[in-house]
């Protein structure tokens, strides 16, 4: 069946795993039209973006820049059947939620459902909180079904109340963490509804790495040790966090820190480094393709990722960057905030360390920095764990019976 599939933006570097769903449900048959709320902003895209087919649709960023393409979907949309549900299921969201932000979803849903094909059977949303607001706006209007795929911010940040209402008349919703799905359960009149989907790697663009033995132990100033992230520079990673405690590795440990990915929060934390006078150890590489990030983790000594949860109540949910790095036999060091520890076991398959806690960062830090040998055990028992329990062919299988759609997979 024909299915709309709305996202907020399209491609952006840091949704991969958006992506890879996608391309594998062409691969299984489905019809895809991708619908977008903003258009890339993003200087690259992943190889992935390019194998898929899909049609692109980019609804109005902002209702003042295409105010006639407004008005015509506003006036067809008024004459539909469900128009008068939409409208009544808008306006008590708007009493709730009185922004410019609700206004302009109601807009682009209009757009959405007047100039979406008469063909698409189904709407299907990633993330609960915008996207959804323009899918369910639109579901109402046209009487089409929809459904959700719910990941990490969006679980969070909406009120209880959003949440509530949307699952109540979505036909199903998937999500990518234990943790998650908890507390939406909580929150739904129909518990079988949400169902956990691991987002999963694709080991096919992530192969073993060749055989590379690392003894450095930091003792060296002309063979650091090489400490990687993969990550936006936002409230909820936590870099102020390993920034500090980088600053507070010994003296006799020789190191170096490499940061992949953008973010408004770059320049604070280039400040930051400054200050802590470890800036000359510090390369910022900028948002990258997946090839590029893949070398570069095959360079790493060790990866760090030190969450937490924002001011705003922002969290991750489970970072397939923590499974790449992992895919390449890097030992992980990540925080016991939401679902990571359904991936990283304490001691097995990685280092945690209670969010926050610099400290606790500097030490494991200098114990995976001091012992190659730990390093190389973690890093291959990671390696295992991703390859046999996180594979993306396994964990795509839930949201494919969904969709109903073959075990066998089409030709690329």
């Amino acid at each position: 069946m024909p299915v709309a599939i709305i996202l907020k933006g399209y491609p952006r570097l840091s949704e991969t795993f958006i992506a890879q769903e996608i391309l594998a449900l062409e691969r299984r048959g489905l019809d895809v039209r991708i619908v977008s709320l903003r258009h890339p902003t993003d200087p690259a895209t992943h190889p992935v973006h390019k194998e898929i087919r899909a049609p692109v649709t980019y609804l109005p960023e902002y209702l003042y820049q295409e105010p006639w393409r407004v008005l015509r979907a506003v006036w067809s949309a008024c004459r539909s059947v469900g128009f008068r549900a939409a409208w009544k299921a808008w306006m008590r969201d708007l009493v709730r939620d009185p922004t410019p932000n609700r206004v302009r979803r109601f807009g682009q849903a209009c757009v959405l459902s007047t100039e979406l094909g008469a063909d698409v059977d189904w709407f299907h949303a990633h993330y609960l909180h915008t996207p959804s607001s323009v899918t369910r706006y639109a579901a109402l209007m046209t009487g089409r079904d929809w459904s959700v795929s719910a990941h990490a911010k969006d679980i969070w940040i909406i009120p209880d109340w959003e949440i509530e209402e949307k699952l109540a008349c979505m036909a199903w919703l998937v999500t990518c963490t234990h943790y998650g799905a908890k507390r939406l359960r909580a929150l739904a009149r129909d518990e079988s509804k949400i169902q956990l989907a691991y987002h999963g790697l694709d080991l096919a663009r992530f192969p073993p790495p060749p055989a590379r033995l690392s003894v450095r132990d930091g003792g060296s100033p002309d063979d650091p040790v090489v400490i990687t992230s993969v990550g936006r520079a936002v409230a909820k990673k936590g870099y102020d966090d390993l920034l500090s405690a980088l600053a507070l590795l010994p003296d006799s440990l020789h190191w170096r820190f490499r940061h992949i990915g953008g973010g408004d929060l770059l320049a604070q934390l280039k400040r930051q480094a400054a200050e802590l006078g470890i800036a000359d150890r510090i390369d910022w590489l900028g948002p990258q393709p997946q090839s590029r990030v893949l070398e570069i983790l095959r360079e790493a000594d060790i990866f760090a990722l030190t969450c937490k949860v924002a001011p705003d109540g922002d969290r991750d949910g489970l970072p397939n960057v923590l499974m790449e790095a992992q895919s390449q036999r890097v030992p992980v060091l990540a925080t016991t905030v939401a679902a990571i520890p359904e991936l990283v076991q304490d001691g097995q398959t990685g280092l945690l360390v209670e969010p926050g806690n610099v400290a606790q960062i500097a030490a494991a830090l200098t114990r995976f920095a001091r012992e190659p040998e730990t390093r190389q055990r973690i890093g291959l028992a990671g390696e295992t764990r991703v390859r046999s329990t996180f594979a993306f062919d396994t964990c795509i299988e839930t949201i494919a019976d969904r969709f109903e759609l073959s075990k066998e997979t089409l030709a690329a």
